[in-house]
């Protein structure tokens, strides 16, 4: 067999990546040291909203944003959001989620009703605060709106896809006095959450969230190894420039074998 030209360095770095993410689960499973995740100070917020509502007596609104089960980033926020669950169940915290899409909205509710049940709590699980607000963004925003007026929240946590509605949430939110942690990997609207949200998760660290969360052995190898391949990438490219501006290609005919 014949690996094609100009994919020998690609198998190469793929095996290598795959045996670095067999040995960094198998370590995590063992509880043997792993290189530490940095700090995500939006993740570490998570606490501090649902107390502050707990303290408050007043709600936590959460949304997964308006894509569907197949953008990435609403998966991300579900993890987020099993998590928030859980703790808001723990301290008897009233959730409120409101949902665009019909496929997410019942997923939302089961992660929700899980969350208090695996407290002990499910006679505290309303289904009335998981919401289907409308397929349409504007009026899916508008309903938003409104709740966020009348109910009140603590803390307004919007994480997973958003679009043109991401500041109109995150005003809402800063008038209504919450605390305001939000995440999207839309880069044109994380400068609307970066100015209105007091915490902000940026690009990739939606993605990360459920590994930094959950520490889940699987998540934490896989995290971990890819954060080596892009350091690896960005020492690849750092290096190759210097050496082609002194004509130098050596680097550049090895990765491209």
């Amino acid at each position: 067999m014949k690996i094609a030209e100009g994919q020998v360095f690609s198998l190469i770095a793929l095996i290598i990546y795959c045996v670095a993410v067999v040995v960094m689960i198998s370590r995590a499973r063992k509880g043997m040291k792993l290189p530490e995740l940095y700090k995500v100070p939006g993740l570490e917020a998570l606490d501090e909203a649902i107390g502050r509502c707990t303290e408050m007596g007043r709600p936590l609104h959460f949304s997964p944003g308006i894509g569907g089960v197949d953008n990435a980033q609403t998966l991300a926020a579900l993890s987020i959001l099993g998590y928030v669950a859980r703790e808001c169940a723990r301290y008897d915290t009233d959730i409120i989620v409101t949902n665009r899409i019909t496929v997410v909205y019942p997923i939302t509710e089961e992660i929700v009703k899980q969350a208090f049940m695996e407290e002990g709590k499910i006679d505290r699980f309303r289904p009335e605060n998981v919401r289907f607000i409308s397929e349409d963004q504007f009026a899916y925003a508008s309903g938003v709106t409104g709740i966020m007026y009348r109910e009140q929240p603590a803390a307004n946590i919007l994480v997973g896809a958003f679009w043109a509605e991401s500041l109109i949430f995150a005003e809402v939110g800063a008038i209504a006095g919450a605390l305001q942690i939000a995440g999207t990997a839309n880069t044109h609207q994380i400068p609307f959450f970066v100015a209105a949200c007091d915490y902000c998760l940026i690009g990739e660290e939606l993605y990360a969230a459920s590994a930094y969360l959950t520490r889940e052995p699987i998540l934490l190898g896989t995290i971990i190894v890819q954060d080596w391949g892009k350091m690896f990438a960005a020492a690849c490219m750092v290096i190759g420039t210097i050496l082609v501006t002194f004509n130098i290609t050596w680097l550049g005919d090895i990765l491209g074998k």
